[in-house]
């Protein structure tokens, strides 16, 4: 009897949920399966090509079941408005779970007063003062990233090859420089690229990426039988293993009164940098509630800096690149830009003070991260029945956003598929420009906190590379590269350049 009242129950709050979607278009659902019926067989750039599709079928919002998860997407910039600036739609979706083996509750994941004790805690960590001292973590990390891209470019020569994989450089290096303000400690990556590390990095992200765009691994209680939960356990296994080394020793170091800025012996940990204050010893020196963090406290952060801090960094210079090599006009506008700002010896270091009169370095990076955002797709998670803009979203809904998308609508940008980086010159444009129709690095109290650690990051490694290397594009220019967007955006193939080096 019991059991007919909660099957009754269920499907009287089933009818009400779906009567509440029945006036948000969407495509023909099946039983059971929802639309992921559309989605089965596809390619990862196949899927990104529909949702397009599916996006100028319906409208800017339509409804998607995948299975037992039902989605809203919104691509409207007054409904992304109302989703992202409210303090009630902080929960992020369904498909953020997947990270919690290796975030556990960290800053990207977690949602209510924890999230905002910790948002409090980490802002300071983003302080003008603090990041100055990374920028030379910057540069001496990019001048490795510069050493090898020479090695890479000799060797194509000697072996008459058809260019440089920028990619595999950059992710080595966007992984240096964020150990090293992360833990202030260096994997080497960019010297030693098939460290326990750098691989166990390679796999939990395939992994992530697999669980969030393939339905048969997004059910935990067969996922866990899977070879791929083995190989996750064991990528897990070395990332927390090394993080939690990393804490310990730090911790001992501060209760010794070492100062924050030491040299340590390669022997610990792979420590062989001088360590400035960096976002461990931060977390190491805050409270809540008048009590330390723990371990687990500072893992789940620190691991959260990691994960957001490279792949995002990576897909954002990758397709900064592509875009100059294609432009050769912008290549030199950023290089005589950097010329006058830096000057003509390779060998001075960047700072914070310099690249932050790189104007128009940062227009390009903006225009990148328009068409190229990092982050193709943002989530919500209802908690609690609202309403958007006259459109009622029952609870149990995920909301998804699409900065992708949105940054190629016609309506909201004049040629939205051209390069153009003076669009986002105030002093010179006249395009008004919603800011919601811009959202690379979401927007909100949910925002990406590391944003300008990014955009220094990101121009650090484009004014050392420009000073040493004219760069050109290998492949058919008349056609874009076919995107996928996964976790974080990046292409079909891997984009190839040509290097020359750059004479004064």
């Amino acid at each position: 009897m019991k059991l007919l009242l909660v099957l009754l129950l269920i499907g009287a709050q089933l009818r009400e949920f779906l009567q509440s979607m029945r006036e948000i278009p969407g495509p023909r659902s099946l039983p059971l399966l929802g639309n992921a019926n559309l989605f089965l067989g596809l390619t990862p750039a196949e899927a990104c090509l529909l949702m397009g599709k599916l996006a100028e079928e319906h409208g800017d919002t339509f409804k998607l079941w995948l299975g037992p998860w039902f989605s809203v997407m919104l691509f409207d910039p007054r409904d992304v408005e109302h989703v992202l600036s409210s303090t009630q739609l902080l929960d992020k979706a369904f498909e953020y779970d997947f990270l919690g083996q290796w975030l556990n509750q960290g800053l990207l994941v977690s949602g209510g007063r924890k999230w905002h004790q910790r948002r409090k805690i980490i802002t300071p960590a983003f302080h003008f003062r603090i990041l100055e001292q990374y920028v030379e973590i910057f540069d001496r990390q990019t001048r490795q990233f510069v050493k090898n891209l020479d090695t890479a470019l000799r060797k194509e020569a000697a072996n008459s090859w058809n260019g440089v994989d920028l990619g595999r450089f950059i992710h080595l290096c966007t992984l240096d420089v964020i150990c090293e303000t992360a833990m202030g400690v260096s994997i080497h990556a960019q010297t030693n690229a098939d460290s326990d590390y750098v691989r166990a990095v390679k796999t939990i992200s395939m992994v992530l990426h697999k669980r969030m765009f393939n339905i048969f691994y997004r059910f935990d209680l067969t996922y866990m039988l899977t070879p791929l939960a083995r190989a996750e356990r064991r990528a897990l296994n070395v990332l927390h293993e090394f993080t939690e080394k990393i804490i310990v020793q730090r911790r001992e170091e501060l209760l010794r009164g070492t100062p924050s800025e030491t040299e340590t012996s390669s022997a610990d940990a792979d420590v062989g940098a001088k360590r400035k204050m960096a976002f461990l010893d931060i977390l190491l020196q805050s409270t809540v509630d008048e009590k330390p963090l723990t371990n687990l406290d500072i893992r789940e952060e620190v691991d959260t800096f990691m994960f957001e801090g490279h792949d995002t960094t990576s897909s954002a210079l990758m397709f900064f690149f592509y875009n100059l090599a294609t432009h050769p006009e912008s290549q030199q506008k950023c290089f005589e830009e950097i010329k006058s700002v830096i000057g003509t010896d390779v060998q001075t270091p960047v700072t914070y003070e310099l690249l932050n009169k790189l104007h128009y370095v940062e227009l390009c990076i903006k225009e990148t991260l328009r068409l190229y955002p990092s982050v193709p797709l943002l989530g919500r998670r209802v908690v609690e029945e609202c309403e958007i803009n006259g459109k009622v979203i029952p609870a149990g809904t995920n909301i998804g956003i699409s900065p992708l998308f949105m940054g190629r609508r016609e309506d909201l940008f004049v040629e939205p598929n051209s390069f153009k980086p003076e669009r986002f010159d105030v002093v010179t444009t006249a395009e008004k420009l919603n800011p919601y129709a811009y959202i690379p690095f979401s927007a909100g109290p949910r925002n990406c906190i590391g944003q300008k650690f990014a955009m220094l990051e990101i121009k650090a490694i484009v004014a050392n590379t420009l000073r040493h290397f004219e760069i050109d594009f290998v492949g058919d220019t008349s056609e874009p590269p076919v995107l996928i967007a996964e976790l974080i955006l990046r292409t079909r193939d891997p984009l190839m350049f040509k290097l020359k080096e750059r004479v004064y």
